[in-house]
């Protein structure tokens, strides 16, 4: 799909935007192009890191960090072993 853009240029834009063209050998389109694809990139939107493990497993249980019953007992081996030391 081509679009056409117009757009009005100050002198110093104009002049640098004809250095451009002259310097690479480029279509003035081209340098156009280029620079929209620079900007976009300069100010794209930072993707959010994602979590390494979030989602991956699953206990089966729903309830499992909430319901006290499944705290029943533990670290009861554990204070076995410290007594007897």
């Amino acid at each position: 799909m081509k679009t056409s853009v117009q757009a009005r240029l100050d002198g110093e834009t104009e002049a640098a935007l004809d250095n451009l063209v002259r310097r690479l050998g480029w279509s003035t389109s081209k340098v156009v192009r280029e620079g929209i694809r620079l900007v976009e990139k300069h100010h794209a939107v930072a993707k959010r890191p994602r979590l390494v493990g979030v989602g991956m497993y699953d206990a089966g249980i729903p309830d499992l960090s909430t319901n006290k019953k499944y705290m029943d007992g533990y670290g009861q081996k554990r204070r076995k072993k410290d007594a007897r030391r």
